[in-house]
Order: C-alpha cells, then sequence, then structure tokens
C-alpha cells in the first residue's frame, strides 16, 4: 500500500478522486492551494484508492499523509 503526502503546507482545494475508485499512476487524486498556486497530488501507483484522508478545506501540512493507494 501506498501513502500519498503533500509535497507542501497549504489547504485541500478540491478532490477528484474517491475512496474505491481505481487510478491510474501519475492521476490527480486531489489538488492543494498554497499561496495561490495549485499543486496537484497525484497518484504514485496504478491501483484503487483504498482512503482520502482529508476533506476539500483542510488545512495540510507538507508530508502529511493525504490518500492511500493500493
Amino acid at each position: 500500500m501506498a501513502e500519498v503526502t503533500s509535497p507542501i503546507t497549504g489547504s485541500v482545494w478540491k478532490i477528484l478522486a474517491q475512496a474505491e475508485a481505481s487510478i491510474e499512476e501519475g492521476e490527480t487524486i486531489m489538488i492543494l492551494e498554497s499561496m495561490k498556486m495549485e499543486i496537484r497530488v497525484k497518484s504514485p501507483q496504478k491501483g484503487k484508492v483504498v482512503e482520502i484522508r482529508v476533506q476539500e478545506g483542510d488545512s495540510v501540512l507538507e508530508d502529511d499523509i493525504v490518500a492511500l493507494v493500493e
């Protein structure tokens, strides 16, 4: 199982993938916003989204686990 971490400190702007969804390697799971920049959080592998650990509007720190993919 792969832990998907936040590359930056910011807020969760939009979640694009839902739990139980199939996902491709490099596909965007969610978009974070920091200082008016949008940062895409991408899947590290092909598989299934097991869990999304944040909600839109949540604040995250760099390296926080935001999703799990298997």
